[in-house]
């Protein structure tokens, strides 16, 4: 698992820790609709859930108003996906379904995938001050923290409720002054065609 790197770990089942699945829970108003990217010892327990690996939530819809990925952050080979995919479809189901989004996700700012689908795009990213997010390893705490530092991705036009929430979890940045606005000139070509396309 890492942010754009060689992946270190396999396993697709790095389950959020509670704290943080309570903290989306606040923020949804109690309900989380779809989970696109759940697993047997997922402890958010979304309405709606797809299961990694035999279920790709990738090709699946994302039409709910409430969604909460966790996604794998290395590459599946096998579908040929990586960690861009999950937030292009995160931004996706914001700008077609008006849906209100969170995304826990590796910091790595520097990315075409940040740059696409963060920075002009979602409305605001907690930097957790977690130094190792310690995620549930197969429903685990095994005391094994994350290899990265992590953040809190979210989209939605409102950003009261998490700031409120999530201030006590990390550094917010609001990034409403950036939408629409291009990032980054290699990925300007292909980031003015995705807000043209959406």
């Amino acid at each position: 698992m890492t942010a754009g790197r060689t992946v270190n770990s396999q396993s697709v089942n790095w389950c959020t820790p509670p704290k943080y699945v309570d903290a989306v829970r606040k923020v949804f108003g109690g309900k989380i609709a779809l989970d696109p990217c759940s697993n047997e010892w997922s402890i958010v327990h979304a309405e709606m859930e797809y299961r990694l690996p035999e279920h790709d939530g990738l090709q699946e819809s994302w039409d709910y108003p409430t969604i909460y990925v966790n996604p794998p952050y290395g590459s599946d080979k096998e579908r040929h996906t990586t960690i861009k995919h999950w937030l292009y479809k995160c931004a996706c189901a914001h700008k077609h379904h008006g849906s209100e989004v969170l995304a826990l996700v590796p910091v790595a700012t520097n990315t075409s995938h940040w740059k696409e689908y963060v920075w002009g795009r979602a409305t605001a990213v907690c930097f957790l001050y977690d130094t190792r997010l310690r995620f549930l390893v197969e429903g685990k705490d095994e005391g094994k923290g994350a290899p990265m530092s992590c953040a809190m991705i979210y989209w939605n036009k409102n950003i009261d409720i998490f700031l409120d929430v999530f201030n006590e979890f990390g550094a917010i940045v609001d990034l409403r002054p950036l939408q629409g606005k291009v990032i980054g000139d290699k990925c300007k070509l292909r980031q003015m065609k995705f807000f043209d396309d959406i």
